[in-house]
This record gives C-alpha cells, sequence and structure tokens, in this order.
C-alpha cells in the first residue's frame, strides 16, 4: 500500500504542477507548459528503463506510469482546452529532440578514447539502449496522442457530452496499447521480465482513473466553458491538422493573405473566429472588433480609375497593419471594408487604438491633395470569456453604420 500511496502522490504533484503551468499561459504564455512538460522525457525514459517497484500486481516503473500516462493525458487536456493546432506543436518538437538526441550520440561514439575518470567510467551501451527507447517512446507518444485525441472526441460525442467516462474509455484503450507496443523492445533492450507486462498495465490503468478524475475536476471547475463542446470539425480533420496534412496546410496558405493588399482574408478571419468558438477554453480577456469602411470609395473608383482603388485600398492596409498593436490583426472583410481583431483590448483601449487607425489612414493620403481618403470605424468589445465574436462584430458593424450616417471620418464606440 505505500508503494500506491507514493505513486498517487507523485501523480498529485504532477498534475498539480502541469495543471497550474496550462492554466498561468493566459498570463505567461504556454512556452512554461510545453517546455515542462518536454524537459521530463530523458527522465521518464531513464525510470522505464531501469527504476521498478513491486506491488501485489506485479512490477512497473513509475516513470512510465506517472510521468508517461501523465504527459499522455496532459496532452489531451491541452487539446480540449487549446486546439489541435496547439497540441501538435510540441509532439513535434519531442519528435525532432529525440532524433536529435540520438544523432549526436552517434558522433559521440566516434571518439576513439575517452579520459578515464576515477570512480566512474561513460557507460556508451547505456546512452544506446536509453536512445532507443526514447525514440521508439517518441513515436508511440505520436501514434499514442493522435489515438487519443480522435477516440476522446467519439467518445465524447458517444456519451452525451460527459467528459469523466469519456477521458477514462480513451485513456484505457490508448494506454493498453502503449504497454503492448512498448514492452517488447524494452524486454529487448533492457532484459525487463515479463512481470512487468501485466504489472505496468495494471498500474497504467489506474492511472488512467486518477487522470481521468483529476482532468474532469479541471474542466468542472478551474477551466468551465458555457459553449457547445462538440467541434464542428469530422474527425478526418482533425486529424489532418495534427498530421499537418500538406491538403490542409495549402488551403490555410491560399486562404489566408489577400492578394491586392496583403491584409488576411475574411476567410482567415471566419476561420479565426470559428477556432475560438471551437476551443475548449475562452481565453477570459475581453476581445475588441474595429470595423473599418474606405468613405466615398465608389466615387474614388470612378473618378481616379479601378487601378487608382486599388492602390487606395493596398495604402489602406498599410496603414492599419501599421497602426494595430502587435498581435492584432487586419483582415479585408468586403470590398472597401476591414476589420481589426484585437485580443486582450478593453473599450476605452479601442477606442483610442481606432482613432490611431483612423488618423493612419489620414497620414498615408496627406501628400496627395487630389486624393483625400478618410474611414469610418465602427468599434465593439466582447464581454470577458466570450467564445463566439459574433454579436461582437454585429455591433461593431451596426456602430460603422452609425459613424457613416453621422458625417464619416470617425470613430463611433456606442449608439
Amino acid at each position: 500500500m505505500n508503494g500506491v500511496f507514493l505513486l498517487t502522490l507523485q501523480a498529485l504533484l504532477y498534475f498539480g504542477v502541469m495543471a497550474a503551468l496550462l492554466r498561468a499561459r493566459f498570463a505567461y504564455g504556454i512556452g512554461l507548459f510545453v517546455c515542462a512538460l518536454g524537459v521530463m522525457h530523458f527522465l521518464e525514459t531513464y525510470l522505464a528503463a531501469v527504476f521498478f517497484i513491486e506491488l501485489p500486481f506485479g512490477l512497473l516503473s513509475p516513470g512510465s506510469t506517472v510521468l508517461f500516462s501523465g504527459k499522455l493525458m496532459m496532452f489531451l487536456l491541452l487539446y480540449v482546452r487549446e486546439d489541435a493546432e496547439t497540441v501538435r506543436q510540441p509532439i513535434y518538437g519531442l519528435m525532432i529532440g529525440n532524433l536529435l538526441l540520438v544523432g549526436l550520440a552517434l558522433i559521440l561514439r566516434q571518439h576513439e578514447t575517452l579520459a578515464p575518470l576515477p570512480g566512474y567510467q561513460a557507460d556508451m551501451r547505456f546512452i544506446d539502449q536509453i536512445g532507443i527507447l526514447m525514440v521508439w517512446g517518441t513515436l508511440l507518444l505520436f501514434v499514442d496522442v493522435i489515438a487519443l485525441i480522435l477516440l476522446y472526441e467519439r467518445l465524447f460525442r458517444a456519451f452525451r457530452r460527459r467528459a469523466l467516462p469519456a477521458l477514462l474509455a480513451s485513456s484505457c484503450l490508448v494506454l493498453t496499447f502503449d504497454q503492448l507496443a512498448f514492452f517488447p523492445v524494452l524486454h529487448w533492450v533492457t532484459g525487463t521480465p515479463f512481470d512487468a507486462l501485466s504489472g505496468g498495465w495494471a498500474a497504467k490503468m489506474g492511472a488512467a482513473a486518477v487522470y481521468s478524475a483529476l482532468i474532469a475536476l479541471y474542466l468542472g471547475f478551474v477551466e468551465p466553458a458555457d459553449r457547445p463542446a462538440l467541434s464542428s470539425r469530422r474527425l478526418r480533420d482533425v486529424f489532418d491538422i495534427l498530421t499537418y496534412r500538406a491538403r490542409y496546410e495549402d488551403l490555410l496558405a491560399r486562404a489566408a493573405i489577400d492578394n491586392l493588399t496583403g491584409a488576411g482574408t475574411r476567410t482567415a478571419f471566419e476561420e479565426l473566429r470559428q477556432r475560438r468558438l471551437e476551443r475548449r477554453s475562452v481565453d477570459p480577456r475581453p476581445v475588441s472588433l474595429a470595423m473599418v469602411d474606405v468613405d466615398h470609395f465608389k466615387a474614388a473608383n470612378d473618378l481616379h480609375g479601378h487601378a487608382a482603388g486599388d492602390e487606395i485600398l493596398a495604402t489602406v492596409a498599410r496603414a492599419l497593419s501599421g497602426a494595430v498593436r502587435a498581435g492584432d490583426g487586419v483582415f479585408r472583410y468586403g470590398g472597401e471594408e476591414f476589420v481589426a481583431l484585437c485580443e486582450g483590448l478593453d473599450h476605452p483601449g479601442a477606442l483610442a487604438l481606432a482613432e490611431r487607425l483612423r488618423a493612419a489612414v489620414a497620414e498615408a493620403f496627406a501628400h496627395d491633395p487630389d486624393r483625400r481618403v478618410t474611414v469610418s470605424i465602427g468599434v465593439a468589445t466582447s464581454l470577458p470569456g466570450a467564445g463566439d465574436l459574433g454579436p461582437t462584430l454585429a455591433q461593431a458593424d451596426a456602430r460603422l453604420y452609425a459613424a457613416k450616417r453621422a458625417g464619416r471620418d470617425r470613430v463611433v464606440g456606442e449608439i
């Protein structure tokens, strides 16, 4: 029982720290969580190879039971609270890092002599073993995470959007597969006895139960979300995103940038809106939208020609992009209409930004007295934590038309 208690304590410590880092991503970014996730990979593999404890149901390794199972479940939590685009990055980072480790180890082996040290000599055979296990474990992790996410999506729907049974069933299935796939290589490399196969499997089932319960509590009390939890994407689309399928990436690349103005396209804006709606966690900060329309554009287009009209739009887009904050997005929403999306900006800040946008456009045309170009802007800000930006967009659009009715070349933030 002492062994079970210590394993449970390790799992609680692991989950507590990792969940705190995940929650802190709003303030400090996702890097803290990802680095902490990756830095333990070597220790996890080392323990899985050489550190075993014996319990009544067999041999098991805390590295495999607590750390690997925990890492797999944290990848799932990252997906549930973010999206597939975010979770795939550390997966590929771990794979590349482990392949780099093996490459460096192969170069190290080319040294013909090693300097003798008192009481210690480098064990290159052990480095080889760890290298093999790390690469194989990472390849399995790649398969495991994709399978876990797809299973969770399918079972979440099957269990009528109840997280705990979906978490438990998907994690038990994937960890069973992982145990059956990892143990033969572990046995071949280190000679680990077969008792560890059944003992490790039983321990992983216990870990699946513990981590599933902890994640369900996290989802219920730490980051609850009032939103339709089912993704509108098909499972095949989720697979395409996780695996960087060229077809999907090419589609995004072609749809993201407006050829004329260099701003984002309306398709890219709608995709961003949809991703925000689909995310399992909604950023608790407000989001401000500024709808921008070029005043009297049709008259200028008719007077100066379509080529001049295109130049006006490109100049307006450059002025807007230069005036927004780093991280804000500028998209061409319609013919002469643009939208600026500003995350984490409250309404007073958005009004000040909109005035800068208006002034920047006027300044961009100040050198040409024959073409005085101005813009009208409507500004709206979402409630903190809103996932659906549709109401905010409609409000900004209504205020844009209020600005035009009031005489144009102005910012309207309320009606």
